[in-house]
């Protein structure tokens, strides 16, 4: 499920190739640990919130709560065509994980 477990939170990162968006859940967990969930549907663990950080940077993932609009503008959309994917369990999130924007005229 994608429900957030108690003390836990979410942060959404995201890479772009054109207009491609493709997204990973970071999910901060209460002990301290922290896993990523993929456009694969993978569960990766991490013994840290600063190392799954780390590794979203090496694959050239950004935090959406990070971005403005010049950001956006640089990668070819608008902030506001950014709207992370939901559902209630990570099945169907999978589906969801990566995003054509439609071309921009």
């Amino acid at each position: 499920m994608s429900s957030i477990p108690e003390g836990a939170r979410d942060e959404w990162w995201l890479a772009t190739l054109g207009r491609t968006v493709i997204w990973a859940r970071l999910r901060v967990l209460e002990a301290g640990t922290a896993e990523v969930f993929d456009s694969d549907g993978a569960i990766l663990p991490y013994d840290s919130e600063d190392t799954a950080r780390a590794a979203l940077m090496d694959a050239e993932f950004v935090a959406l709560d990070g971005l403005d609009e010049d950001d956006a503008a640089e990668r070819g959309f608008a902030l506001g065509e950014l709207v992370p994917p939901q559902s209630d369990d990570d099945d169907t999130l999978r589906a969801l994980m990566i995003q054509k924007l439609p071309p921009r005229h």
